[in-house]
């Protein structure tokens, strides 16, 4: 888990912003359709990254401590809202809930036990966790 502080700022005549994380710098933005000027990527496709990224992360790191011929990991994300009612394993039945659809591709000599337990591990990796988790964010102005 990092320790590092994220730091947004931008001006409040646009949407872009500036990422600073650590040393590393990214602009976030919205596309045009939203009023943005699709300088970056928007929020949510910075959420899919990180449990995209995330995902494969851990795929590869548990595939590596059991020797597995796992080459690589390709994870592909979508998000979108959806009906709560269009949701059988989901405790919300009114209004509408965020569904991210993950398909993750494996290449390596990989027999079906271990391409099985591979996508069992993906619901393990500590974004995903925090995803389906209760999280609480405090604000305050300073």
């Amino acid at each position: 888990m990092s320790a590092t502080d994220v730091i947004v700022r931008g001006d409040a005549s646009g949407f872009a912003q500036e990422i600073v994380v650590g040393p590393h710098r990214m602009i976030a933005d919205e596309p045009i359709e939203f009023g943005g000027k699709d300088t970056g990527p928007g929020p949510y496709d910075l959420l899919l990254a990180s449990l995209g990224s995330c995902t494969s992360m851990t795929i590869s790191l548990y595939a590596r401590t059991k020797k597995w011929p796992l080459e690589s990991v390709t994870v592909n994300l979508r998000h979108s809202k959806i009906h709560a009612v269009d949701c059988q394993d989901c405790e919300t039945k009114a209004g509408k809930i965020d569904r991210i659809e993950r398909e993750v591709h494996l290449v390596g000599n990989l027999d079906p036990e271990q391409r099985k337990r591979l996508l069992e591990i993906a619901d393990k990796c500590p974004v995903h966790r925090t995803l389906k988790s209760e999280i609480d964010i405090r604000t305050k102005e300073v």
